[in-house]
């Protein structure tokens, strides 16, 4: 393998690899630009393995999006609606309870929720809404909204980030997901999402969090009209800040799903395409634990490949997913346990159930 490595010009890098030192953005570069996906493939899987074994991580979680209006209403967006439109929901707490009851029989230990930048709920309704959830399921790490929606919210509340945080974190939240980063490139986010919060506050909710010790994630949003250097740079502001903070759990690349968005016009991302931005992400971000073949964006079939391309987590059971299919995913919503613990053994890794912070509850 390591003779394949070098044949495809990649000795320097590999050299590199082994030694566990930081690669260069030109380094970032050159395997963005190679044609030769398996040299680049067996990279991320030295770097996938000294950090994570022949582990494979999944969660039995529970998504829940308590909303769909939304005013930033972005180009990529399939899901976020203006509150006059006939596809608008809301949901009242209750039925965010009800939601979290009709599960209660299987052993979901994370409830996912996020929602859109609502122009009329109150700030007690997202602290009624965490508080609900835990009278239902107590145990229930809650992991919900976006950094951009944590800004929103400490704008109703009056309040500063950290502040907010603290009221959150008492009134149930666990952890925060990695949404809304999108891509950190001002040219970028003028183009597709220029009411959303700047790269720079996404940076500054995610860094106060992890000072007030919550543990977050990360995206990228690629495959749209985004440069290969504008991935690299987010990819280093990720790593910059992680070597701030330390506070990022895992990396989650988001394959770009142009249906019913007004950016139809452009391809959905290739497989080739989907590996070499895992493979490239688990080689850059050296300071991040974990890289997620997110399923729902890529499919089950190249998820189990990207495990052998630097992945190391396959996220969940999910139970279901809304946002990527209203822009026109064909993956499945929701996929059992036992479906993904298939998955990774066909792929030939060890299965092993998480929780949020990855602790392990199970290895198969």
């Amino acid at each position: 393998m390591e003779q394949f490595i070098h044949d495809a010009g990649f000795t320097d890098i590999l050299s590199k690899v082994q030694a566990d030192e930081r690669l260069s953005l030109d380094d970032g570069r050159r395997l963005f630009a190679s044609a030769n996906i398996l040299a680049v493939g067996s990279l991320a899987n030295i770097a996938r393995e000294r950090k994570n074994g022949n582990k494979a991580y999944f969660i039995y979680n529970q998504h829940i999006n308590y909303s769909n209006i939304c005013t930033n209403l972005c180009k990529f967006c399939a899901f976020g609606k203006d509150k006059d439109s006939d596809l608008a929901y809301e949901m009242s707490v209750d039925e965010v309870k009800k939601k979290v009851r009709e599960r209660l029989d299987e052993p979901i230990t994370e409830i996912h929720m996020v929602g859109g930048i609502h122009p009329d709920l109150p700030y007690s309704y997202y602290l009624d809404l965490l508080q609900g959830i835990k009278d239902v399921r107590p145990e229930v790490h809650i992991q919900a909204f976006t950094c951009v929606e944590i800004s929103h919210l400490a704008e109703l509340a009056g309040k500063s980030v950290g502040e907010t945080l603290e009221e959150l974190k008492a009134a149930g939240l666990g952890s925060i997901p990695g949404g809304g980063a999108e891509v950190f490139s001002p040219r970028i986010r003028k183009i597709i999402c220029e009411k959303k919060l700047s790269g720079e506050g996404w940076f500054e909710v995610a860094k106060t969090a992890h000072r007030h010790g919550l543990k977050t994630n990360a995206t990228m949003l690629y495959g749209h009209i985004e440069s290969i250097d504008e991935r690299l740079e987010h990819l280093d502001a990720l790593r910059r800040a992680q070597d701030e903070t330390g506070g990022f759990l895992a990396f989650i690349p988001l394959a770009f799903h142009p249906k019913n968005t007004e950016m139809s016009e452009h391809s959905s991302t290739t497989g080739i395409d989907d590996l070499r931005n895992i493979a490239v992400a688990r080689l850059m971000l050296d300071n991040f634990p974990h890289i997620k073949a997110y399923w729902v964006m890529i499919g089950t079939k190249l998820a189990q490949v990207a495990l052998s391309f630097g992945a190391d987590d396959m996220d969940g059971t999910v139970k279901e997913e809304v946002v990527t299919h209203m822009a026109g995913a064909e993956t499945e919503k929701t996929l059992g346990h036992k479906t993904l613990i298939r998955l990774i053994r066909e792929a030939g890794r060890e299965p092993v159930e998480r929780d949020t912070l990855y602790n392990v509850i199970q290895t198969f």
